[in-house]
């Protein structure tokens, strides 16, 4: 059984969604798969720290930030409670910063960017509603696939 993406698109043509998203990848962890958490946020991480504190079970963090290159929403001590909450993985659509750090941690983060400025936190945003980018939208309790080829979504869990 498998959990590559391509195997994936292959294997279930008409059940998964592919985001066109054109991530970079950080941290160790290469391929990570989960259900899906999600937040809805701009240049504040207040709310991404909140969800990370909290145990993750396996899941993966999706965290729409507009795109937004303009402040990380993710940086090692995020990570770090990433690793310890037992989270599967973060994808970000939007800036991470610390990466040189991260890519030394046992994590995988997925992110459009870089830059080294913190995020604002004054936990403005959405947590745990349908968000979309890329193409794809990502409703909480829907299966994450992320490896080197991108990331795709589907309604359960699957096996290529």
């Amino acid at each position: 059984m498998t959990t590559a993406t391509a195997d994936l698109c292959d294997a279930h043509p008409d059940m998964v969604k592919v985001c066109h998203t054109p991530f970079r990848s950080f941290g160790q962890v290469a391929a990570f798969h989960g259900p899906i958490r999600t937040l809805s946020v701009l240049d504040d991480n207040a709310l991404v720290r909140q969800a990370l504190e909290r145990p993750g079970q396996g899941a993966v963090l999706v965290v729409n930030g507009g795109g937004s290159l303009k402040r990380a929403l993710v940086g090692d001590n995020l990570a770090s409670l990433a690793i310890d909450n037992g989270w599967a993985g973060i994808v970000v659509f939007g800036a991470v910063r610390d990466s040189g750090v991260i890519d030394t941690m046992p994590v995988g983060i997925k992110a459009v960017g870089t830059i080294p400025l913190r995020a604002d936190r004054d936990a403005i945003g959405e947590v745990d509603i349908p968000t979309s980018f890329g193409g794809v939208i990502f409703t909480p309790g829907d299966w994450l696939y992320a490896d080197a080829d991108g990331v795709v979504v589907a309604p359960q869990r699957l096996h290529g």
